[in-house]
């Protein structure tokens, strides 16, 4: 059982029957009244986010959440599959459980596949990814890094703004938490 007092970023509890993960909160102690905690909560199963406020002292149940290191192989009709290399088990996910994460799987990429009751209800990926710019405007000469941009589609078909000296068949590092170019990444 976790309080209110032990509410940490990333602590899995169980609401209502669906397991959760806290996303934010803030403990508030007002001049008058009980202190309370702001919650912001993501529901793992449907990835819907909850706020949500909190009485001091409410005790939940931790969550039976446990993490397998997976690599993806391939995408076929009914999903995206994925295999675990310790015992090369696969799984098949359903577009609606990888979401838009589709735009950061290439082939062989270890992801975490979160569970719930033996179910798997989600995925983590690494911080970020890098990927090819398959199609993107020509830069001209004389571009330098400066504070303009241009689309660019990428080997999985995300589309991000990118500076303008960037090429087709550049590999560009990118920000799975939020989708945004970072860096440009030469390859030797």
């Amino acid at each position: 059982m976790h309080e209110t007092s032990d509410f940490r970023k990333g602590l899995h509890l169980l609401i209502d029957g669906d397991p959760y993960v806290i996303v934010d909160f803030q403990h508030v102690k007002p001049g008058k009244g009980n202190q309370f905690t702001r919650t912001k909560l993501r529901n793992l199963v449907t990835g819907q986010n909850l706020e949500r406020t909190i009485k001091s002292g409410e005790k939940f149940p931790a969550a039976d959440i446990a993490f397998r290191d997976m690599n993806f192989l391939y995408k076929e009709d009914t999903g995206y599959v994925f295999m675990d290399p310790s015992d090369y088990e696969q799984i098949t996910l359903s577009t609606d459980v990888v979401g838009d994460g589709r735009y950061y799987l290439l082939e062989n990429l270890q992801v975490k596949i979160c569970f719930f009751n033996e179910r798997a209800v989600g995925l983590d990926f690494p911080v970020s990814v890098n990927l090819k710019v398959m199609q993107t405007d020509p830069g001209f000469k004389g571009n330098t890094v400066t504070g303009t941009f241009k689309p660019a589609t990428l080997e999985t078909g995300l589309v991000v703004q990118v500076p303008l000296h960037t090429n087709e068949g550049d590999v560009l590092k990118i920000d799975t938490r939020t989708g945004e170019y970072k860096e440009r990444v030469s390859i030797r």
